[in-house]
């Protein structure tokens, strides 16, 4: 009788951890999802974009808004991604505490 009540802690550890992984894990392919669409939508409106250039000044006037809107774009996916990654972790660390009292 003790090994099952012994055994019983790590088991609910287990499926506790595993629901929190499988939680950040589908926010993470969510995340990826909008990104791509993000990025896909861009390249589209910068092509409609390119269509209009007219002289070797609108490419270059062109080529750097749409790299900087890129670039943005990048860092607003990065800070995404790094608060999913932050706030997994502090959730994993917060169960992983309480477990240990």
């Amino acid at each position: 009788m003790t090994n099952n009540a012994d055994l019983q802690k790590p088991l609910e550890a287990v499926k506790t951890l595993m629901a929190l992984q499988s939680t950040a894990m589908n926010a993470s392919v969510e995340l990826q999802k909008k990104a791509g669409e993000d990025m896909a939508a861009f390249f589209k409106g910068e092509a409609e974009k390119a269509k209009e250039l007219k002289t070797p000044e609108d490419v270059v006037k062109f080529n750097v808004a749409a790299n900087t809107a890129l670039f943005e774009m990048f860092k607003a996916q990065g800070e995404a991604f790094t608060a999913l990654a932050t706030s997994a972790s502090k959730n994993a660390m917060e169960e992983m505490k309480k477990m240990a009292k």
